[in-house]
């Protein structure tokens, strides 16, 4: 019972470690000065490009990582669950393929928007 309670709580404390880096890969993108012109006809500095150009780079690195990471243990455990339980109850197989399919698909959504906001980081920020 211990070794239960133990890995939900790490669970726990890794799904919030993980909600709260991707929500923080925002701050490696730099906002541009108030005072200057708008970014079709301003020029950034050699050295000033290469660096807001290295912080979105490595902002998406780290939120698309950590999002098909994050997806990827979660289909897993998801699929090696639902195939114990079709294994145990074989009459059940249809409604936990549905099931999981369902579960699939909500854990697929969530690393698609992950995408678009490193989409947005790259060519938006």
């Amino acid at each position: 019972m211990k070794t239960i309670n133990l890995k939900k709580k790490a669970l726990a404390l890794g799904l919030a470690l993980l909600l709260l880096a991707v929500l923080a890969v925002p701050v490696f993108a730099e906002a541009a000065p108030a005072e200057a012109a708008p970014p079709e006809t301003s020029q950034v500095a050699g050295e000033d490009a290469g660096n807001v150009t290295g912080a979105k780079a490595l902002a998406a690195a780290i939120a698309v990582g950590l999002a098909a990471a994050a997806g990827a243990i979660a289909m897993g455990i998801s699929t090696a669950k639902s195939a114990e339980c079709i294994a145990r109850q074989p009459e059940a197989e249809g409604k936990v393929r549905t099931t999981l399919m369902l579960g699939l698909v909500f854990i697929e959504t969530a690393i698609i928007y992950a995408l678009l906001v490193v989409i947005l980081i790259i060519f938006v920020l």
